[in-house]
C-alpha cells in the first residue's frame, strides 16, 4: 500500500511596490463608484468654479488694469490660469472631508483589518479625487472658451499647463488627506480645508498683478507655490500677465511648479501615512 504525500506550494510574497499599486488602484476604484452613485458631489463641484468664471469675467473685466489695458478679453485670459488654479487646490477640501467621513463611520478600520498596503487607503482616494478634478477642469475649459478665453501656444504646452494644474491639486489633495485624518468630523476638516486655502489662492498672483501689491505682500505672492503654476500656465497658454518679478519662481516658473508639487507631495504623504497609522490603531 502507498502512501501518496501531496505537496502544498506557498504563492511567493507579492512584491511590495506591486501590491501597493494594485491595492490603491482598488480603493481608487471604489471611491470612483461612490462618486458616480453621488451625482449631486460631481454637479456642485464644477457650479462653484463655473460661478467664479463669470463673476471675475463680467465684474471685475473691465476695471482691472493688465498690461496697460482694461480691456475685459485681456483680463479674461490673464484670469483663467488662476481660476483653474483655484478649482484644483479646493478640491482639497472634499478630499479631507471624504476621508474624515471614512474615518467618521469606523471604515479605515475595517481597511485595516485587509491584508492591503498600509498607504494604499490614502493614495487610492487621492486618485480618485484625480480623476473628479480632471474632470471638473474638462469642464470648466469649455466654458472659459465660451467666455472669450483663448490659449495662443502649441496642443503640447496647453496639455504641458494641464499637467502641472492636475499636479499641484494631486499635491494639496495629500494636505487634505492629513487634515482628514486630524479632525473628528468631516464638517470640522471641510473648515480646515478651506482656513488656508484662501490665503494661498488670494495673496498669489492668481487675480492680481503682484506689482500692485506692497512689497512685503509681493513678496509672499512671488513665492508662493500656488504663483508658480499660475504663473507657468500662463507661459504655457501664452496668456497675458507674465509677471516681471526677479524672484526665482516667477523667472523659472514651469520648474518651480514642478519642485513645488512634488516636494508637497513628498512631505504631506509621508505625513499623512503616518498619521493614518496611528489615528486607525
Amino acid at each position: 500500500m502507498s502512501a501518496v504525500t501531496d505537496t502544498v506550494r506557498v504563492a511567493p510574497p507579492a512584491n511590495p511596490v506591486i501590491q501597493s499599486v494594485r491595492d490603491s488602484l482598488v480603493v481608487a476604484k471604489r471611491n470612483l463608484i461612490r462618486m458616480s452613485r453621488i451625482p449631486e458631489m460631481i454637479i456642485f463641484g464644477l457650479i462653484q468654479p463655473i460661478m467664479f468664471v463669470v463673476l471675475f469675467s463680467y465684474v471685475f473685466g473691465g476695471s482691472m488694469n493688465i498690461g496697460g489695458t482694461t480691456d475685459p478679453g485681456v483680463y479674461r485670459e490673464f484670469l483663467m490660469a488662476g481660476i483653474f488654479a483655484q478649482t484644483v487646490t479646493f478640491a482639497t477640501a472634499g478630499a479631507g472631508a471624504g476621508i474624515a467621513d471614512d474615518m467618521h463611520k469606523g471604515l479605515i478600520d475595517r481597511f485595516r483589518s485587509l491584508p492591503m498596503a498600509r498607504g494604499a487607503v490614502l493614495t487610492g482616494r487621492t486618485l480618485a479625487d484625480l480623476v473628479q478634478t480632471a474632470l471638473t477642469l474638462l469642464v470648466l475649459a469649455v466654458v472659459a472658451l465660451l467666455v472669450g478665453w483663448r490659449t495662443h501656444t502649441s496642443l503640447g504646452e496647453v496639455l504641458g499647463a494641464f499637467g502641472l494644474l492636475l499636479l499641484l491639486g494631486y499635491a494639496f489633495t495629500w494636505v487634505g488627506a492629513l487634515i482628514g485624518l486630524s479632525v473628528r468630523t468631516p464638517e470640522a476638516a471641510t473648515s480646515g480645508g478651506l482656513v488656508w486655502l484662501f490665503p494661498v489662492t488670494f495673496i498669489s498672483i492668481a487675480f492680481v498683478d503682484s506689482g500692485r501689491m506692497t512689497p512685503w505682500l509681493r513678496h509672499v505672492a512671488d513665492w508662493n507655490p500656488f504663483s508658480a503654476t499660475v504663473q507657468a500656465c500662463r507661459e504655457l497658454f501664452g496668456n497675458p500677465g507674465v509677471s516681471h518679478s526677479d524672484a526665482w519662481p516667477m523667472q523659472h516658473p514651469v520648474w518651480a511648479s514642478l519642485i513645488y508639487s512634488i516636494l508637497i507631495v513628498v512631505i504631506f504623504r509621508t505625513l499623512a501615512v503616518r498619521k493614518y497609522r496611528s489615528a486607525a490603531a
